[in-house]
């Protein structure tokens, strides 16, 4: 493996841990700043029309991939790049921003971690 494939990989890596751990942050994280990260996440799909982090892994969007569909042709499945897309770039972090306000806000939660 050369230095560019090791330094791809690791990126791929961070992504994965990166988006795995959005999921956990309305209940780990402070709402605010957890509400700024997922803004930019939006802005950044919005303003780029791309994760800025896919190209340093090696993923092109061209043809609609996504990191999210990446993962799943890993696992073995040809997925609706288009869909996934849609969902993770619309609806995903604006629904991660409304858990996050109505847990921690609304609900009156404390963020277990700060």
């Amino acid at each position: 493996m050369t230095s560019k494939e090791k330094n791809s990989f690791l990126i791929f890596l961070l992504h994965f841990a990166l988006t795995l751990s959005a999921y956990l942050v309305p209940f780990l994280i402070n709402w605010k700043i957890a509400v700024p990260i997922f803004v930019l996440t939006i802005a950044q799909h919005a303003i780029f029309g791309r994760c800025l982090l896919n190209a340093k892994h090696g993923l092109s969007e061209e043809d609609g991939s996504t990191f999210y569909s990446e993962l799943i042709e890993r696992l073995g499945y040809q997925p609706n790049k288009k869909a996934i897309r849609f969902f993770v770039r619309k609806i995903l972090y604006t629904s991660l921003t409304i858990v996050t306000l109505i847990w921690q806000v609304y609900l009156g939660n404390q963020p277990l971690l700060f």
